[in-house]
């Protein structure tokens, strides 16, 4: 689970940086962004809800 949230901040960073370089698409980083804080909101709130001294797959 850590792994595919890992691999959806990457992308929607590079969503982001690539809406923000390029002149006219910058809707492009603002839907990164927006996708970078919901993936990192949603992979706080899981990882905080695993109980303490248990591994998780």
């Amino acid at each position: 689970m850590v792994r595919i949230i890992l691999w959806l901040l990457a992308a929607w960073l590079v969503i982001t940086v690539l809406g923000a370089v390029i002149e006219g698409v910058f809707w492009l980083a603002v839907i990164g962004g927006v996708l970078f804080l919901g993936t990192a909101a949603y992979g706080a709130i899981k990882s905080n809800k695993r109980p303490k001294g248990i591994k998780g797959p």
